[in-house]
């Protein structure tokens, strides 16, 4: 578990901003110099219904506090001079935008349904979002001098009690060795003469590039924003499709045919600012025959039976033929995204994966089975199970970095538990009347000389 995953929640006061019933509004708290209107609390109440969002104890005590709690964090940041960086405050409303639209449907519909232009919209937006990073910065800032020694695993370990030391689920560490079936000049033909003819339409005027973008691009996410990706930096693009992009400057114009390991695109500029690019994007990606997986799957089964009896390692056959990059120089072993591991539960591998491994013994080697890999391509893989972990209590020898993650969050809790006491101490507050008889979670909010 990561510190990050311990920090307080994150406000998220316009995840998806709702049209509320009018009210009569007025300040009803005071944090700081911050002011909470009746209507902020009626919002978020309304919002956290509509997305079934549990809350326990009231919502007009708890909803309260949960946006006084931001008001503080974002106080605490602005004495300590922190900031966050426009880039991010742009992606992150470029990312909203465009869950709206895929969930409203289009941009007309979302101006519709909230009852202004998008760029009113967007502007509205820009406010939270800084708050939200400025909280999360603060709540960084508070915990950065946390750190945990193998001393402190062991004293842990050591005064615990035993029936609180936590019971550890199954986990398995499994590598991969994956191949792509080889695509034919027919077919890699076919797609690109179908984006050249797609470019030709947008280019004569016969078309919109946001429509044959809906209608034909594999990248179905960005395709029903019109194949709009938002605002991206470099570094957020594959470095074939940033080259392709940055180099744009007309927006009439598309760019030539480019390969990027997800297939092929064509890009159409909407606007450049600073270090980010706004383009479309259409994406094609290339079939691939039964045959072709055929003689792909007949490839690894002959790899796997090297392996099995003994010419080489797995290790070694993963650093030297595996395909897939983000596995093969560690010798092949799939790397757990959410805290950096190589170890997994069950359900938490990709789908076809977890099938696979789920009846396979230590050691084994499976056949080759196809699947689709995170960039949504076809590829042929073999696996290994590398190891099996029982359940079991957790110990310091077999799981010193989950214990070491927990302390770590503990620390970090309490550190910013302590921050909140202090700060609701020293920052003026006023509550008003009606919501003084809230049983609140952090109890300092109403100051005994008021």
């Amino acid at each position: 578990m990561s510190i990050r995953t311990l920090l307080l929640p994150v406000i998220l006061a316009v995840c998806l901003p709702l049209q509320a019933n009018k009210v009569i509004d007025q300040v009803v708290w005071i944090v700081g110099d911050e002011p909470i209107l009746r209507s902020d609390i009626e919002t978020e109440v309304l919002r956290q219904r509509y997305e079934n969002t549990k809350i326990e104890g009231d919502p007009y005590c708890v909803i309260p506090e949960q946006i006084a709690l931001q008001k503080l964090f974002i106080a605490g940041a602005k004495l300590d001079s922190l900031t966050v960086s426009e880039g991010a405050i742009d992606q992150q409303v470029e990312t909203r935008i465009r869950f709206f639209i895929q969930r409203i449907g289009s941009k007309e519909k979302v101006e519709e349904y909230f009852n202004k232009p998008l760029a009113k919209i967007k502007e509205e937006l820009r406010q939270t979002v800084e708050d939200q990073l400025l909280m999360q910065e603060m709540q960084r800032n508070i915990v950065k001098s946390v750190k945990v020694t193998p001393a402190d695993v062991r004293r842990y370990y050591d005064f615990i009690p035993r029936d609180s030391i936590p019971t550890l689920p199954e986990m398995v560490e499994v590598q991969i060795l994956t191949q792509s079936p080889k695509i034919t000049a027919a077919e890699t033909e076919r797609v690109k003469s179908q984006l050249r003819e797609f470019r030709e339409k947008v280019e004569s005027g016969a078309y919109q590039f946001s429509t044959l973008a809906i209608l034909y691009s594999e990248d179905r996410g960005s395709a029903m924003q019109g194949g709009e990706l938002g605002f991206m930096t470099r570094g957020k693009l594959v470095p074939e499709f940033a080259n392709a992009a940055f180099s744009l400057y007309d927006t009439e114009k598309v760019s030539r045919i480019v390969e990027t390991e997800f297939g092929f695109h064509i890009i159409q500029l909407i606007e450049r600012r600073n270090d980010q690019v706004n383009c479309r994007h259409i994406l094609l990606v290339p079939r691939i025959s039964n045959s072709q997986k055929e003689a792909a799957m007949a490839r690894l089964d002959s790899i796997a039976g090297d392996i099995r009896q003994g010419k080489f390692s797995f290790d070694d056959a993963a650093v030297i033929l595996s395909e897939d990059k983000d596995t093969r120089q560690n010798g092949g072993y799939l790397i757990n995204p959410n805290d950096g591991s190589v170890r997994f539960q069950i359900q938490d591998l990709p789908a076809e994966i977890g099938k696979v491994v789920y009846g396979m013994q230590v050691g084994e080697i499976s056949r080759p089975f196809v699947f689709k890999n995170e960039k949504g391509k076809e590829v042929v893989a073999i696996v290994k199970l590398k190891e099996r972990i029982k359940s079991h209590l957790a110990n310091p020898v077999d799981d010193f970095q989950l214990l070491k993650d927990y302390i770590s969050g503990q620390k970090s809790k309490e550190l910013i538990e302590a921050w909140i006491r202090k700060s609701q101490q020293e920052t003026y507050i006023y509550i008003d009347p009606e919501y003084r008889d809230c049983d609140f979670h952090y109890p300092n909010w109403i100051h005994t000389d008021e």
